[in-house]
């Protein structure tokens, strides 16, 4: 099968678990958009659900669907984020970030009953930081200065840029700097270190907060717990 059915048979699967009256969280990028499809396609069946989504382009996405929209602030507990990853390691640590919304990411995960993710197999990784760069939103002020305090870290950073060589800005009026490391031998340290430099707002290291991997592969589906954690 191509990526693009193992990451529309991973989505749909993970909307199974999505019950009436549930608060669900609307993740960001290219395999959520199969996701927002097929809960849009359950919500014209008679789903009643609410979503809170975790950047302007799924919100915009959820609406053409019609489903039902909500806030943080209206559901400050949401019962199922369903959302994607650049990397997952076995312990169900990831790298997020690729499309740029990191931040209102963590903050929903953070914020949820279970979060789980959905990939393909090309996602899977010995470790984090191997094929994928880690991405950090930091404030426009002082950005050089941050970049510079990031390189103590050993890593080769780039301003994230779209076309026409301008800078892309976050949903929250932000930088994004890539950076690119070897590997991540202590993505927990690293998490808590990054964040402790003044002008990172946050980082794409999401350590703990997925329940659960639903990866779509050649063989079918599989499904990764923190039971299967070592």
């Amino acid at each position: 099968m191509e990526k693009e059915e193992l990451k529309k048979l991973a989505g749909e699967k993970a909307v199974e678990q999505i019950e009436d009256g549930m608060i669900v969280g609307l993740g960001t990028g290219s395999t959520i958009e199969y996701v927002l499809k097929k809960i849009g396609e359950n919500v014209r069946k008679g789903l009643k659900i609410k979503g809170i989504p975790t950047s302007l382009h799924t919100q915009r996405l959820a609406k053409e669907e019609k489903i039902p929209i909500t806030t943080l602030e209206e559901n400050p507990e949401i019962d199922l984020t369903i959302d994607g990853a650049d990397e997952v390691d076995s312990n169900l640590n990831l790298i997020k970030g690729g499309g740029g919304a990191l931040t209102r990411e963590k903050i929903i995960a953070f914020h949820s009953k279970k979060v789980i993710i959905v990939v393909d197999d090309s996602k899977i990784v010995k470790a984090l930081g191997i094929d994928f760069s880690l991405p950090v939103e930091v404030v426009k002020f002082g950005w050089t200065a941050t970049k510079k305090a990031l390189e103590t870290f050993g890593c080769k950073i780039e301003l994230r840029k779209i076309m026409g060589n301008e800078p892309f800005i976050t949903d929250n009026s932000n930088y994004i700097l890539d950076c690119e490391f070897d590997k991540i031998d202590d993505p927990a340290q690293l998490e808590i270190d990054i964040n402790n430099i003044p002008g990172v707002v946050e980082n794409g290291l999401f350590i703990g907060l997925a329940d659960e991997i639903i990866v779509g592969g050649k063989q079918g589906i599989l499904t990764l717990g923190k039971e299967s954690v070592v």
